[in-house]
């Protein structure tokens, strides 16, 4: 059995070993939690590769003892040219290839800003330090894990038409095998061009110019004015309180308010024990109630139709829990939102604690792997609508609705918590999966995110959108789901890549962290 890990030092959680081992040996060195997390993000841009990369997006929440939280937008917008125009004859926005690659990434602006965050918590290490472990990994080669050569195997048809792609990521022409070494000599040269010219130079620099010649090369909208003009953005996170903690999530475009909103609902409804009919059941309802709402009004932040904050008012709350019925499941499905990312926490040794998240949308995003720098490019704007009507029609400078949503807690007795996953749909409710499970109802942090989890609705490239389950649920549970309504769908596998890649850290008022990394990734929790 997992336990869950303690230390006073520090920790960082991240879904591969090595992303965690980087951030673990920032922290060694003295630095602060933002600071480690600049280190896995990067690591894991290339040791995780089918999950999130330079050219996609991040959001993040940082957590400085007595003061505000800080949320960073480091989300791309569409560029300049991609409108209808450049869409004539499409019936909508291809899903791989160069035209799917029409959103500007973001992530590495959003590291950018968060040193800015912590500029003054002591002297900063250079990025020549923060930076030395994916440099290493893309020069040497990494071992390729299971779900890179899963998920490589399953998409490679389509995937090989994409520019650049096979060149990249397959390995003497093939799918790589589990273990086989992956190096990416390219990527490593822009990781260290990175590191002497600064970040900006992703968007303002040599870089920029090599990116945006390629892109437009390649067939995509996006051009070095779109590069010029991008910057992440601090905005005002969204917060709900609860009886015994206040709750942290980003803004539109992500998916925030529906996280914040099946929690806050479900502590209303909540069930006497966990892991039973009504611990499920009331979850699984509570996000029916969140998703409808978040489908309505979450968008491009400039065009959201109502208050996001209002939506989690106790009144608003309190409604929509007065809608859910204890015993029988609302009809279901709604339009799913599907996609692929990371979750990433760190907490330092003063109790400054970090909950990131990283993405290209689909595995391996539009497949398209830049000819010079290395770069494989997000496909984050098929999000969006050739309907000029609909609320997340495409325009030059929208950004597209995001899955993504770092979350944090901040509970009356001091702890902090940090926590998430990646998974599309299922990223908020395996986050009200692990938060419930270990806040109100007091299961030790390493269980909450190892228990069996469930996912309403589908991921990318499925049909299927009912409630999915792991084989682990006991038969009188999943009889009781199916007896409620429920279309229950009991998955071959104790522990599945489909419920996401779950973890999460507690800072204690003591200074004692504590942390947890789910068994279903790659990851692990390093703690110093």
């Amino acid at each position: 059995m997992l336990h869950t890990q303690r230390s006073f030092s520090g920790s960082c959680v991240a879904p591969h070993h090595l992303a965690a081992s980087a951030g673990r040996d920032v922290l060694k060195q003295g630095g602060n939690a933002v600071e480690a997390m600049v280190a896995a993000a990067a690591t894991i841009a290339v040791v995780y590769p089918h999950m999130n990369a330079l050219g996609g997006d991040g959001f993040w929440l940082i957590h400085e003892p007595g003061k505000a939280p800080v949320a960073i937008d480091a989300c791309g917008p569409a560029a300049g040219l991609a409108n209808a125009d450049f869409y004539a004859g499409d019936t909508q926005i291809p899903e791989r290839g160069p035209k799917a690659a029409l959103t500007m990434g973001g992530t590495v602006s959003g590291w950018q800003e968060a040193l800015a965050v912590a500029a003054d918590w002591g002297k900063p290490l250079p990025l020549t330090t923060l930076l030395a472990d994916a440099i290493g990994h893309a020069q040497k080669g990494v071992a390729v894990s299971k779900s890179q050569e899963t998920l490589t195997a399953k998409h490679l048809e389509r995937l090989s038409q994409s520019p650049g792609f096979s060149e990249a990521l397959l390995v003497d022409g093939q799918a790589p095998r589990e273990g086989d070494r992956l190096r990416q000599p390219r990527l490593a040269a822009t990781l260290e061009r990175l590191a002497t010219a600064g970040l900006d130079d992703f968007y303002r620099g040599k870089l920029a110019e090599s990116m945006a010649r390629d892109l437009e090369m390649l067939g995509s909208p996006l051009r070095l004015q779109d590069f010029h003009e991008y910057r992440a953005q601090r905005v005002t996170p969204l917060e709900v309180g609860l009886t015994d903690a206040t709750l942290y999530n980003l803004p539109a475009p992500t998916q925030g308010v529906a996280s914040l909103m099946i929690l806050a609902i479900y502590e209303r409804i909540k069930a006497t024990e966990p892991n039973g009919f009504g611990h499920l059941h009331g979850l699984i309802e509570a996000t029916k109630r969140a998703f409808i709402l978040r489908d309505q009004y979450v968008t491009d932040p400039a065009r959201v139709p109502t208050s996001l904050q209002g939506l989690l008012s106790d009144e608003r709350i309190a409604a929509e829990a007065a809608q859910i019925d204890s015993s029988k499941a609302l009809p279901w499905p709604h339009d799913p939102v599907p996609g692929d990312t990371v979750w990433m926490g760190a907490v330092d040794s003063e109790g400054r604690a970090v909950s990131f998240i990283q993405s290209i949308y689909w595995e391996f995003g539009s497949g398209v792997v830049l000819p010079e720098s290395g770069v494989l490019w997000q496909n984050r704007g098929i999000s969006f609508s050739l309907d000029p009507e609909s609320l997340r029609g495409l325009a030059p400078g929208r950004k597209p609705f995001h899955t993504l949503n770092p979350a944090m807690a901040r509970f009356n007795d001091g702890r902090t918590m940090v926590y998430g996953t990646m998974g599309g749909e299922g990223q908020p409710q395996s986050q009200a999966a692990v938060f419930s499970r270990y806040a109100f109802h007091h299961i030790p942090l390493q269980q909450a995110v190892t228990a069996p989890r469930w996912l309403l609705g589908r991921t990318w490239g499925e049909s299927s959108m009912n409630l999915k389950l792991e084989d682990r649920f006991d038969a009188k549970l999943v009889a009781a789901l199916k007896a409620a309504g429920h279309d229950v769908e009991v998955l071959d596998e104790p522990f599945s890549d489909t419920m996401g890649h779950a973890g999460g850290i507690v800072h204690h008022p003591d200074g004692l962290i504590e942390s947890a990394h789910d068994p279903r990734s790659n990851g692990g929790a390093a703690s110093v």
